[in-house]
């Protein structure tokens, strides 16, 4: 862990976690709320540019952000997994290429898709579980049904995430190449 990599992961946990305040919630009648966030960018950049180490940003700063609002305080523990994964997985396809200095379009691409996939599987299962059925004690039909209306804020999440992620992860390693930096 060099001096550069500390800061760029402190500087990640720190944008993942500001980025979380920029977001517009949505309550739904049953089963919550969702939110249109810009936060999955970040998450999803700090795997890219730290490898699997960036799920660690993603998680904590999400988690730290989770600390700040009463209505998510009780599921911290839960953000700071699923939002983990979601940069650990990104990271896991940039550790490769993180080796070979070779971290191109594709590459960031397939990583931000990665992340967005992983933490969608598990951001539904927590919704059905954890909040449907267990907080707000719903039938299993009925907290299922109320996924449907947590797709449209997570689709337009995850498009975001995997279009905006790998452009930034593109123009921050160029800087990076060009001020004779190296993150790994």
């Amino acid at each position: 862990m060099t001096v550069l990599r500390l800061a760029v992961l402190a500087m990640m946990t720190a944008l993942v976690f500001v980025s979380n305040y920029l977001r517009v919630t949505i309550p739904i009648n049953i089963g919550g709320n969702t939110s249109f966030t810009l936060a999955n960018i970040m998450c999803c950049l700090s795997g890219l540019l730290l490898g699997p180490i960036g799920g660690l940003a993603s998680g904590l700063g999400s988690m730290l952000f989770d600390f700040t609002d009463p209505r998510f305080v009780s599921e911290c523990w839960i953000t700071f997994l699923t939002k983990g994964a979601m940069g650990l997985g990104a990271g896991l396809v940039m550790l490769p290429a993180q080796k070979r200095e070779e971290a191109g379009y594709p590459r960031c691409l397939t990583g931000a898709i990665l992340g967005c996939v992983i933490y969608y599987i598990l951001y539904f299962t927590k919704s059905y579980y954890y909040n449907g059925l267990l907080v707000e004690g719903l039938q299993p039909q009925v907290a299922l049904a109320t996924l449907g209306l947590k797709v449209p804020a997570s689709l337009f999440n995850g498009i975001i995430a995997i279009v905006v992620a790998p452009i930034l992860c593109m123009v921050i390693r160029n800087a990076l190449k060009k001020a004779h930096l190296k993150l790994a």
